[in-house]
């Protein structure tokens, strides 16, 4: 291991107190936090306060050490997690401070889940910085947000429409360089990538789905069957689909759903199909399991295009996913959404979240860049809705039309298998370079731009007057 590019012995090491979802179980939050933790092993010791609803192990200490070892080829990996109800509170902060003595505390999601470490920064800042991984889904500036910002020693924004908002909420305080980076989420390529149309796993988990049925387009949806993802639009979506093709061709079609069929902070998948759209019900499919890694990369492969018409995204882990497998997307241009489809500015660049994105223009979602790359298949919002509630008073709901994200199915369906795997392919090509879709990558962004804050950092002083 110590060939590793950057490997630091155990006793040389920085040590990290990472507040998350637990690494070990499947939501996003916890994907990517396990993905920080395995990718930085050889360089940072971690301590994860590990996050669940109800959590089983709650008032233990897991070390993990050794099956990281094993997994990663190590032999003096340092992690421990701290199974916790809930993402902590300020007792616990300062028992572990004091116990585990980090050199940082990361903490990573929505800040309105920090607002307890935000009243005890002052305090922490005077010893150790504290980073930030951040993402907002929308505009306009939230400007409520900037004290939570400005608790924060160093911020990586995981997407450019992130970086663009922090960048200029933060007015009180403007951030120097070094405090405020772009790192977008990586998706780990030794789990997710292309497999043949014809490996042991895709007919295997064809023949599951669809029995002996002859299938030769399959839509997917993988994500939470909540409110934002607009789920029941996604099926009057591909119910106008199919309703454009003739009988014998809609007999080949399949729309898999990866996510439960009924949720409260939802609604009633089955119903919704049975009441409002009852053409397509034999040729809904329903995978509402929770599953290995593998199984989900076989559901990239054996799918033809994956969509999200989610109205507020902060990323969209499964259509990166996706892409990362070689299959082309169906996204709503909103928050991270709109990163994973290579949209260029008029010289034809990447649009770039310093140079392309400011304060007059923080979004793509008004279609001012229309060119894209061959593996994106956009929906631009129809409509802006300023919603709100008491911790988060305004942020734009971005509504894409299900009648236009139908003619998108369409649109990829004409295609042919061929051309959408070329498409697939090349949107892969985009994630491994210049999207810098990788987890190899957004670990190596990590440790650069952690390391450099360190490096910057200046204490906070015991005492900070203000005026009255």
């Amino acid at each position: 291991m110590s060939e590793k590019k950057g490997y630091i012995p155990k006793d040389q090491r920085k040590k990290i107190l990472f507040l998350a979802d637990d690494m070990r179980v499947t939501s996003g939050v916890g994907t990517m936090a396990r993905e920080i933790i395995e990718g930085t092993a050889h360089r940072f010791n971690w301590v994860q306060v590990g996050a669940a609803v109800s959590h089983p192990e709650a008032g233990k200490m897991i070390d993990l050490s050794n099956a990281l070892n094993n997994e990663l080829g190590m032999t003096d990996t340092s992690v421990k997690i701290v199974p916790y109800n809930g993402y902590g509170d300020s007792r616990l902060i300062r028992q572990l401070l004091e116990i585990e003595k980090p050199d940082a505390i990361l903490h990573f999601t929505d800040p309105r889940y920090w607002i307890w470490l935000y009243q005890i920064e002052h305090e922490i800042r005077q010893e150790i910085p504290m980073f930030f991984y951040a993402i907002w889904d929308d505009l306009p500036y939230p400007y409520y947000n900037e004290n939570f910002y400005r608790a924060d020693d160093w911020i990586g924004c995981i997407s450019k429409q992130t970086y663009n908002i922090v960048k200029h909420v933060s007015r009180k305080e403007p951030r120097a360089p070094w405090s405020l980076t772009y790192v977008p989420h990586g998706i780990n390529t030794k789990r997710f990538g292309p497999l043949p149309a014809d490996s042991a796993e895709v007919l295997e988990l064809r023949k599951k789905l669809f029995g002996e049925d002859e299938v030769d387009y399959v839509v997917l949806y993988n994500s939470r069957n909540i409110r934002r993802k607009m789920t029941s639009d996604i099926l009057l979506a591909f119910d106008s689909f199919m309703k454009a093709l003739p009988e014998e061709k809609r007999k080949k079609c399949r729309m898999v759903m990866h996510t439960q069929k009924v949720d409260e902070h939802g609604t009633d998948l089955p119903v919704v199909i049975r009441d409002v759209v009852p053409d397509i019900e034999p040729y809904v499919i329903f995978s509402d399991a929770r599953m290995e890694t593998g199984y989900l990369n076989t559901l990239y492969n054996l799918a033809d295009v994956t969509i999200n018409l989610s109205s507020n995204e902060g990323f969209g882990l499964g259509t990166c996913e996706s892409i990362i497998c070689g299959t082309p997307i169906i996204v709503n241009v909103t928050g991270g959404l709109q990163d994973q489809c290579g949209f260029v500015n008029d010289n034809g660049e990447y649009l770039d979240p310093e140079k392309d994105f400011t304060y007059e223009w923080g979004s793509n979602a008004d279609g001012r860049f229309r060119k894209h790359g061959e593996w994106a298949f956009p929906v631009f919002p129809v409509s802006r809705s300023l919603q709100g509630s008491p911790l988060t008073p305004y942020i734009f709901d971005d509504r894409a039309s299900w009648k236009e994200a139908s003619e998108r199915l369409l649109e990829v369906y004409n295609l042919g298998r061929e051309e959408r795997k070329h498409r697939g392919l090349l949107g892969r090509e985009y994630a491994l370079g210049a999207g810098q879709f990788t987890a190899e990558r957004m670990c190596e962004l990590f440790i650069q731009d952690m390391e450099n804050a360190w490096e910057k950092w200046t204490p906070r002083r015991r005492f900070t007057l203000v005026k009255a």
